[in-house]
């Protein structure tokens, strides 16, 4: 349940909710607020799919569209093996279900308790994308593996947010 507040989170920004991400990034810095605020000029139109595939929320736009998995821990370090190895199926699925529409899962991952911008963004490794997702795909770092092929997201190496919108919104 509590990954429906961050996954809503999530939407409100990315939708271009101004009076939302006013009160989010007050505690932000001036560059991570003015980029948040970006979003309010082209936001997306933002559909929970929560059900269909498992994938939490599909961002759409004229650019660029993506589906976005949400994923949110009070450590800095997420493991897809944690919750019976839930995670680590899911993103195999992910992975499959995309591919054959040349398109890839972002993994957006908000760390709580957190100062400044609480969220970076991922991408899973190999994918084989197309057209505009492509620029997307470069971008975003890639998830981990562990020796035994385990996906893994550490925090701090993920893409932030504001700089994600701000790369979207030039």
């Amino acid at each position: 349940m509590a990954g429906n507040v961050y996954e809503r989170e999530l939407r409100k920004i990315l939708s271009g909710e101004r009076e939302f991400i006013e009160r989010m990034v007050k505690t932000f810095s001036e560059e991570e607020r003015s980029l948040y605020l970006k979003i309010t000029e082209r936001p997306f139109l933002v559909l929970r799919a929560a059900g269909s595939f498992g994938i939490d929320i599909i961002a759409i736009r004229d650019d660029f569209s993506f589906p976005i998995e949400v994923k949110s821990s009070i450590y800095e370090v997420f493991r897809f093996t944690m919750s019976n190895g839930r995670a680590q199926e899911q993103i195999i699925s992910h992975m499959e279900i995309t591919s054959r529409a040349g398109i890839f899962p972002v993994y957006a991952y908000r760390l709580k308790r957190v100062k400044g911008d609480p969220w970076r963004l991922f991408a899973p490794p190999g994918m084989q994308v197309r057209g505009n997702m492509a620029l997307i795909y470069r971008l975003l770092p890639k998830l981990e593996t562990t020796g035994s092929g385990n996906y893994i997201m550490h925090w701090n190496m993920g893409f932030p947010l504001h700089k994600f919108i701000g790369y979207l919104n030039r």
